[in-house]
Formats: C-alpha cells, sequence, structure tokens
C-alpha cells in the first residue's frame, strides 16, 4: 500500500496545502488556560471540532512551535471560546505575539472549572483535559466537556481563504445597498414575530415574558444622546427576548437574521432617533402576551411596525 501510494503521489507543497485548506470555511475559537502560577492564557484557534457525544468529547491542534504549547500540556484542562463576528478584534489580539497580556482589556470570568470564559461569545466549553496525541507539527487536545454555555444570537465569525468572513455578508450588501424594500421588510416582521407572539401567548415562560419586558424598559431608558450601538443592542434585544419566548428553534433561526437585517438598517439606512411615540405599543405587546392574548399581541406588533415606517417615510420626505 505504501509503494503504491509513493508511486501516484506527488509531494505535499506546503503552501498549497494551506491553500487548499482554507478553501474549507471554519469557525473561530479562543482557547484559553491557567498557567502553573493560576494566570490566564490563551490563543487563538480554527482547528477545534467536535468529537464524541457520550462522552462529549471535542479537540483542537496546537503548534509545536507555540509559546504556550507547555502551558497547555501542563494544565488539567482549557476552555473553548467560540467568537461572534463582532469579536474579530478578540481573534487578532489573542493570535498576536506582539501582546504580551492578552487578556488585559479584555472582559471575561471564572468559569464553572474556574477556566477563563470570554464574556460575550457565542458559546463556551470548559473541558478537563482528556488525551493529548502528538500529531506530525502538532499537538492534538481532546478535552471532556464539564461545563457549557450559549451566549447571544449573532452569527459566527468564519475564516475562509485566509481571510475573516461574515456570513451575514451578501444580506449587508443588499441591506445597504437598498434591494431589500421597506415593503417586504415590514411583511416579513410582521409574519415572523407575529407568528412568534402567538406562539410566546401559549409557551412563553413567566420568566421569558420578565425578559420581553424587561428589553422594553431598556429601551425606554435611553438618553436621547444614546449611541447608536447602544440603541440597535436594545432593539435587537427586544426582538430577540420574542424569538425565545416563541420556543421554535427554525423560527428564531430566521429571526437571528432579521435581526441582522435590523442591525444593517439602523447603521447604514435609518434616521435612529428617540422615539417616545413608540414606547405605548411596545407595553402594548407586552400586555397582550401578559394576558396570554395572541390576536392582542400581534395586531400591536401591527401598530408598531406601521407608526414607524409612517415616521421614518415623513422624515425621509
Amino acid at each position: 500500500m505504501t509503494a503504491v501510494a509513493e508511486r501516484v503521489s506527488p509531494a505535499i507543497e506546503p503552501t498549497l496545502f494551506r491553500q487548499l485548506l482554507g478553501c474549507f470555511p471554519t469557525g473561530v475559537a479562543v482557547i484559553t488556560t491557567r498557567d502553573a502560577a493560576g494566570k490566564p492564557a490563551g490563543l487563538t484557534c480554527n482547528s477545534f471540532s467536535s468529537v464524541s457525544l457520550e462522552p462529549p468529547l471535542v479537540l483542537f491542534s496546537l503548534r509545536k512551535a507555540s509559546k504556550l504549547l507547555e502551558t497547555f500540556r501542563a494544565a488539567e484542562g482549557f476552555a473553548i471560546n467560540i467568537l461572534s463576528e463582532k469579536q474579530d478584534a478578540l481573534s487578532g489580539r489573542f493570535a498576536s505575539s506582539r501582546i504580551e497580556d492578552k487578556f488585559e482589556g479584555v472582559a471575561w470570568r471564572s468559569g464553572g472549572l474556574q477556566l477563563p470564559v470570554i464574556d460575550e461569545c457565542l458559546a463556551s466549553f470548559e473541558c478537563l483535559t482528556f488525551a493529548c496525541h502528538e500529531a506530525g507539527d502538532h499537538y492534538v487536545f481532546i478535552g471532556e466537556v464539564k461545563h457549557m454555555d450559549g451566549g447571544g444570537s449573532d452569527h459566527a465569525l468564519v475564516f475562509y481563504k485566509g481571510a475573516y468572513m461574515m456570513l451575514a455578508e451578501s444580506l449587508r450588501k443588499l441591506v445597504v445597498q437598498g434591494k431589500l424594500g421597506d415593503a417586504d421588510i415590514d411583511e416579513a416582521y410582521r409574519n415572523l414575530y407575529g407568528t412568534l407572539l402567538r406562539l410566546a401567548c401559549s409557551r412563553a415562560t413567566e420568566a421569558e415574558l420578565d425578559a420581553v419586558e424587561t428589553s422594553v424598559a431598556a429601551i425606554e431608558q435611553h438618553p436621547d444622546e444614546a449611541p447608536l450601538a447602544e440603541r440597535i443592542a436594545s432593539a435587537s434585544g427586544f426582538f430577540g427576548a420574542i424569538a425565545v419566548a416563541g420556543h421554535n428553534a427554525a423560527l428564531q433561526l430566521m429571526a437571528q437574521t432579521m435581526t441582522t437585517v435590523l442591525r444593517e438598517r439602523m447603521t447604514h439606512v435609518l434616521s435612529v432617533r428617540p422615539r417616545p411615540d413608540l414606547f405605548p405599543l411596545r407595553r402594548k405587546i407586552v400586555a397582550s402576551l401578559r394576558q396570554r392574548d395572541a390576536e392582542g399581541a400581534a395586531a400591536a406588533l401591527d401598530a408598531l411596525i406601521t407608526q414607524l415606517r409612517t415616521m421614518d417615510s415623513s422624515s425621509r420626505a
């Protein structure tokens, strides 16, 4: 078998090998642990993969040339922090050899295994080291997941052909270029979130309804000069809370796409300003949810969208 392979296979050229591997899009993670003194350590990695469900095993690979190799080999465990597309700066920070203290200015906490868990990641997995195998110029670390947590609903940061790729890039271009019309977007919101509100009236827990009401309060509490990023976050939080309360995974995935549309429109298309005229309409949605009034909640959403579009149209006229 070896003789046959040597006869039909040309030598693998490392640069081309790397280039062709880059044709496979991968997620980006920051792998963290603690050194012998308890100091947090971490690096950027796109070699993360799942291995097994029973027991729950994951892996990542680390170059033998890495300065942190011995730190990870000596540690009892490690944490996988899956980055969102908003965290591309974190990816660059933990990949840089010029930054001595990677955690300076980074929001993080100690997880259940006392491993460093980075805030606002899409997901985190704290693992005890299950096995470590030498493989060519890398070591493969296999970890057994002991704690895990899910974060926001943003899109994942993706590495493709040597660069970051935003999963929503095509959608973003459509929004910015004005190729998604107001009428189509409004219809999508009415149908998607109207359905989610109806589902929430029968499925949502009281805690989930509290989350919707809290998101409404967050919007109302913005001062007039609140930064755009805060307004976008609170508006996204409102619709995100409704999506969670609807308890439908497929519709929640669609809602994540609509969140991207909302974010891009607020950033590039709409004139974002205080809208106290919308406060009673959001409160009506909350009240209808509390009363488990599905049609009332959907009607309040319809009124909210109509009022929002009416005012936006007049401001652009």
